[in-house]
């Protein structure tokens, strides 16, 4: 959960054709204030966080021909964190070697990831800007791999988004995409139980109609010129409270694809 965007002609935050409701940026910046407290409000996410990572470093390794099992595997690659939030996937990314930058349309989130980052010496050098894609875009920023975790379906335009995301990749990079699916056993356990009965997230964070299929996933990142490489789901054990990869993607899911040249 990052942002929420509404197209307009006219803005005038200086955040380009996208901006963050009002509402929504109350919302978004009091949840995020808890964000690094792994016994607080995002546990769950905390949580999903190592599953999340361990995918991703297994992914770009194989993508660019890196070492798995080196100390610092994506030494050498220049990662974009798009809806970066208090910077909890951003950090690890840089931790194994990469130049991360990330990008965050709530500025408090970005003072918050930008302090946190500080406190350790292999973490300070992450960049971090009040952006979004569509900004970067216009900048010209190129990067070896673009990942959004869990901010597409909060996107007015989520055609639009891939499209920006794809923008940002060097030809042949990588792009790595999480959402929830728009499926019956997803607002069972990601809407009522995660926000109305166990109180993990604010209730309203999803909207049914706002979730993503994996397969207009595909199709987006395809007329963006992205060729999907794979897919796979995480899933949650309520008696260990852990989460595993695995192929069933009927809920939260994960979608790796790589640029096609220009």
């Amino acid at each position: 959960m990052s942002w929420i965007w509404e197209k307009s002609k006219s803005v005038g935050n200086g955040l380009g054709s996208f901006y963050l409701l009002p509402l929504e940026l109350t919302k978004v910046c009091d949840a995020w204030m808890n964000r690094w407290d792994s016994e607080g409000p995002f546990k769950p996410l905390h949580l999903m966080n190592p599953t999340r990572v361990s995918f991703i470093r297994s992914t770009l390794c194989r993508h660019f021909g890196k070492d798995l099992h080196s100390a610092r595997p994506l030494e050498g690659l220049k990662i974009l964190d798009v809806g970066c939030g208090g910077g909890i996937l951003a950090e690890p990314l840089a931790r194994m070697g990469a130049t991360v930058t990330g990008i965050d349309a709530v500025e408090k989130n970005i003072k918050i990831a930008g302090l946190h980052a500080g406190l350790d010496p292999q973490t300070s050098m992450i960049e971090y800007h009040c952006a979004t894609a569509e900004k970067m875009v216009e900048e010209g920023r190129k990067f070896d791999a673009v990942i959004s975790l869990e901010v597409i379906e909060h996107v007015a335009d989520p055609a639009g988004f891939c499209k920006s995301l794809a923008a940002l990749a060097v030809p042949d990079g990588a792009i790595l995409i999480s959402t929830i699916n728009r499926s019956i056993r997803a607002y069972a356990t990601a809407i009522v139980a995660a926000e109305y009965l166990l109180n993990w997230l604010p209730r309203g964070t999803h909207q049914w109609t706002s979730l993503i299929t994996p397969e207009e996933l595909v199709l987006m990142l395809q007329r963006a010129s992205i060729s999907v490489q794979e897919m796979a789901g995480f899933v949650y054990n309520p008696f260990t409270g852990e989460w595993a990869l695995s192929d069933d993607v009927s809920v939260n899911f994960i979608a790796y694809g790589a640029k096609k040249n220009d």
